[in-house]
């Protein structure tokens, strides 16, 4: 019988030739990923209960990426304790205020097909784009698996989702998985593997199956995927020195279910306050002003997001009274907008560009929301509270979406900008 993406990954790490939904496997870790709301933490814990070794310092990446630059005296010590701990324990791969953790780990080879990756923070799903199986853990497990390097898993059933038909002008990565959570709820995936597939699915560029994958925790998720295919060998090529092929479920693979979307007639969707799934499409929204549009943030900070949101700012501006934050996901793509010149293009526009980092979208950093204020953003949770006040309102859109809103000061359809 042949397996799914996860059953797969999961019997090659627990040493088995094949296993099965529901099964109890312990998995060895290729990777192990932590940054300033994690490592520190999950290293003090793993002093206390392990001495403080850890099982590979070559398999560990530490990111400074939440409060870049550190914006409070606590969040100054935490990297100055984290500086100095990945130093005492030799750990190669350490990113200190270079990018968001899910795109670095991608940008310097450190996700490969058929891998699985483990991190402190909910969002590693996302380099399950790369065909790995990743997901995110807690402190305890990730001092745990900073000194074991393996951990327990319950083998998920996985839902497969087919994308059919072309993507719209205007409508992009973040519209299909904002209506797949709007049709099928923020809870479909809740500890199931979800794969996307079909030739909507293969047209998508490495950068808009990341979005995709980013959020398949929004619907519960354990590992998201796309399959590994020449797109991927192609972005990893010149990123890893180690082997990279193809990945993917055997043809007879069976799954819990499997649900189709035809993208070809889908228009910009909106994510409102204060849930994930409370999902509309465009046309429904009415006059919703905005006193905040961001754009950025491990789901859609990365180079083609930016540069189709130059594209549509080139030669207008932000609204009067409307905050346009723009922040790369990394600083190699903060350098390459600035080689092509479209940094200027945002600073003509009226935005404010931040360093690369997570900025507001955690509400600790750069642009936090006053009381009353509503905000459009291309991030991946408009919890009440989460970019600031819990008076505060939060809409999810894609980068597109929010740039022609802030053109506006309102949310607004960005089709009308593009042609």
């Amino acid at each position: 019988m042949g397996m799914t993406m996860a059953e797969k990954i999961l019997a090659r790490a627990s040493g088995r030739d094949l296993v099965h939904p529901g099964e109890f496997v312990t998995a060895n870790v290729d990777m192990l990923m932590a940054h300033d709301h994690s490592f520190y933490p999950a290293y003090e814990k793993m002093v206390e209960k392990f001495n403080g070794k850890v099982w590979d310092r070559d398999k560990i990446v530490v990111v400074i990426d939440h409060y870049v630059p550190a914006p409070h005296i606590a969040s100054a010590d935490v990297h100055r304790k984290m500086r100095a701990a990945v130093t005492s324990l030799g750990i190669k791969y350490f990113y200190d205020g270079e990018g968001i953790c899910h795109q670095m780990l991608p940008e310097r080879g450190h996700v490969r097909p058929g891998s699985l990756i483990l991190g402190g923070d909910s969002h590693t799903t996302t380099y399950g784009a790369l065909g790995a199986a990743s997901s995110g853990i807690g402190i305890s497990e990730v001092a745990y698996v900073m000194n074991k390097g393996s951990l327990w898993f319950r083998v998920p059933e996985t839902i497969r989702f087919v994308l059919n038909g072309n993507l719209p002008q205007g409508v992009s990565a973040k519209d299909i998985i904002l209506k797949i959570a709007g049709d099928y709820s923020a809870e479909v995936a809740q500890y199931k593997a979800v794969e996307f597939t079909g030739p909507a699915a293969k047209a998508l560029s490495i950068d808009q199956r990341m979005t995709i994958t980013n959020m398949g925790v929004e619907i519960g998720a354990k590992f998201a995927f796309f399959e590994a295919d020449d797109k991927t060998v192609a972005y990893l090529k010149d990123r890893t020195g180690q082997p990279v092929a193809p990945f993917g479920p055997d043809p007879d693979a069976r799954y819990r279910e499997q649900n189709e979307l035809d993208v070809t007639r889908l228009e910009p969707q909106v994510a409102c306050p204060h849930n994930i799934d409370n999902v509309k499409g465009i046309s429904e929204i009415g006059e919703v002003p905005v006193n905040q549009a961001f754009i950025g943030t491990c789901t859609n900070g990365r180079l083609e997001d930016l540069r189709r949101v130059g594209a549509l700012l080139k030669g207008k501006h932000v609204q009067p009274g409307t905050r346009l934050i723009i922040i790369p996901a990394s600083h190699a793509i903060y350098k390459e907008l600035a080689r092509a010149g479209e940094i200027l293009t945002f600073l003509e526009a009226g935005a404010r560009i931040g360093p690369a980092g997570c900025g507001p979208c955690g509400g600790g950093h750069m642009g936090i929301l006053a009381p009353g204020e509503t905000a459009v953003s291309s991030s991946n949770r408009n919890f009440k509270g989460r970019m600031g006040s819990p008076e505060s309102s939060i809409y999810l859109a894609s980068p597109e979406t929010v740039a022609a809103s802030a053109i506006e000061g309102k949310i607004t359809d960005p089709r009308k900008y593009l042609g």
